[in-house]
């Protein structure tokens, strides 16, 4: 193996696309090395010494096309970047793995764009409260920002099935939970019951990221948001499903050490009461079903939390802190019972 070729790329090939496709733009001989991998795709920095851009391609072993799809986010970025949405430059797609098998599998190609994602409470603390808070509410106006994007305007009217979108949502996460059953979950089918029985009445659909935190953004030093990343979920959906999750990982657990991680216990982080009455007062969206919404990326958070464990029993993950991923679950399942529980009597 090169030096310079981290798994899955070749800096090489990849100059002698990137200088036939966009002559000029490179300076001289690359070198790459992987920021993130996992079972998500990988995205890889990749430098010239003066310029630097960021390369997202499937995991090696490519899995489902359609939850890796490289030609989805490059287009909702590409969409994206003409508006007031901060996301990163777009400069190459490829979606032909056989074009001189660059890399062996669809990739594209984006500006790297400085900046720090914040994932945990500590990583927050030395900016201290008023940072931390104004950080976060920035985060609240930037989804504001998105969500009032007009879709058909930035050519994005085809991007996803927004008509029954809570249904699907709800029995996709039902089965990807029966996918993955291996024990009793106390609760669990209450909450996905209930969730289906109190299925709002959406508003009109919007561009949804689908995974929208304080960790898939970029801040800058000034405290801004630089980039909105990791678009991988993103459709055409309703907004309020965004909100949810952005209340969710805004109520701090109370589990020591845990394996997820959020940044709300840090000083000064808004409340959920405070970002849903920011996201209300600045979208204009009536927001009186949210405790529906939130309930939603509870039950979500804790099937996805449950598969982790499943593939853990099994012995197909190994690492730091998934032996006490399977203790969170009946946590987040409880968390979204009280909190639904909570909607209905105020509604």
């Amino acid at each position: 193996m090169h030096p310079d070729h981290p798994p899955g790329l070749d800096p090489d090939r990849l100059r002698a696309l990137l200088d036939a496709e966009r002559p000029g733009l490179v300076g001289g001989p690359l070198t790459g090395r992987l920021i993130e991998g996992g079972r998500s795709n990988l995205t890889y920095e990749v430098t010239d010494g003066a310029a630097k851009w960021v390369v997202r391609r499937p995991p090696l072993g490519h899995v489902l096309a359609t939850a890796h799809d490289m030609k989805r986010e490059h287009r909702v970025i590409s969409a994206l970047h003409p508006t007031v949405v901060p996301v990163p430059r777009p400069v190459l797609l490829c979606e032909n793995p056989e074009n001189g098998a660059v890399l062996g599998a669809p990739f594209y190609v984006m500006d790297f764009v400085e900046g720090t994602p914040y994932r945990t409470a500590e990583q927050l603390a030395p900016l201290g409260p008023e940072r931390t808070r104004a950080a976060v509410l920035g985060l609240v106006d930037t989804l504001v920002e998105l969500h009032a994007v007009d879709p058909a305007e930035v050519g994005l009217a085809d991007f996803g099935r927004p008509e029954g979108f809570l249904d699907r949502q709800l029995r996709r996460w039902g089965k990807q939970l029966d996918a993955s059953r291996n024990r009793e979950l106390a609760g669990i089918d209450e909450l996905h019951a209930a969730l289906g029985r109190q299925l709002p009445h959406s508003p009109a659909p919007t561009v949804v990221h689908g995974d929208y935190r304080l960790d898939n953004v970029l801040l800058g030093d000034d405290d801004r948001i630089r980039a909105i990343l990791d678009w991988e979920m993103s459709t055409l959906g309703d907004p309020l499903t965004d909100l949810g999750l952005l209340v969710m990982y805004s109520v701090p657990l109370e589990t020591p050490d845990s394996p997820v991680s959020t940044t709300a216990a840090a000083a000064g982080h808004p409340d959920p009461a405070e970002i849903i009455e920011r996201y209300a007062a600045r979208s204009g969206r009536d927001v009186s079903a949210v405790s529906w919404y939130t309930a939603f990326a509870w039950f979500k958070l804790a099937v996805i939390l449950e598969g982790i464990h499943y593939r853990y029993t099994l012995g197909q993950t190994v690492g730091r802190g998934f032996d006490r991923i399977g203790d969170l679950v009946p946590v987040f399942i409880e968390h979204g019972l009280t909190t639904l529980r909570a909607g209905s009597q105020e509604g």
